[in-house]
């Protein structure tokens, strides 16, 4: 239950449902073009010096570290990225406040962004989607809400049972094997496939952010009802 209404929440799940459908209406060579211009290319990015203009005009620079926040490749990582904020955002954004949870998400996609690129940093293909920034929003509930339950699909065989489970066990779980992946591919050239690093640097600047930024929350209300 949330004191107030997840507006931004919302709205960012919006914008990339939107950005979404815009990308279906692409030809395909345009929509490779989007992806390759807007998405995060470390090599890109720690090469930018070096790169010949006919390369650089190709794509976004550092502005494609924000830009590739809103850009999903498919329906199955759009609703994945989406169906966690939508699980997850509204409490967050509840505790930090509506600017804050703004400032806040954007900054942990970021952040993941960056992280993706110290570990990867000569990879030429293009990372897309929230999943950082969402990362963030997980790492933050993780340590605002740890006795929260969340219902889950947990993979059984060939079956997917419906289990409540705690928050804390569920989003420890899932940073634990990201973590676990991401070691697994140091040293591995990248052939495309899930940012694991960036999955991490998200969750991790999420717990930490959060906490800032809701101390200082606190303090202000504080000082405001005195």
């Amino acid at each position: 239950m949330t004191r107030s209404r997840s507006y931004i929440n919302w709205m960012l799940i919006i914008v990339n449902i939107l950005v979404f459908a815009w990308e279906l209406s692409l030809p395909e060579p345009a929509l490779q073009e989007f992806v390759v211009k807007w998405g995060v290319i470390p090599g890109v990015i720690t090469n930018y010096r070096n790169l010949p203009p006919e390369v650089l005009v190709q794509t976004g620079g550092l502005l494609s570290m924000f830009t590739s926040l809103f850009i999903h490749v498919g329906w199955v990582h759009l609703v994945g990225n989406m169906l966690y904020l939508f699980v997850f955002g509204d409490n967050v954004e509840d505790i930090l406040g509506h600017f804050r949870y703004l400032f806040f998400y954007l900054a942990a996609g970021v952040c993941a962004s960056i992280t993706h690129v110290v570990f990867d940093p000569n990879s030429m293909l293009p990372m897309v989607g929230a999943s950082g920034a969402v990362a963030g929003v997980m790492g933050a509930y993780f340590v605002n809400f740890p006795g929260a339950r969340v219902i889950a699909l947990v993979p059984v065989g060939c079956l997917l049972p419906v289990v409540e489970l705690p928050a804390l066990v569920f989003l420890l779980v899932w940073f634990a094997t990201n973590l676990m992946s991401g070691v697994a591919s140091i040293g591995v050239q990248a052939q495309g496939g899930v940012a694991f690093w960036a999955h991490v640097g998200g969750f991790v600047v999420g717990m930490f952010l959060s906490i800032i930024l809701r101390r200082t929350n606190m303090r202000r209300s504080y000082d405001i009802d005195a």
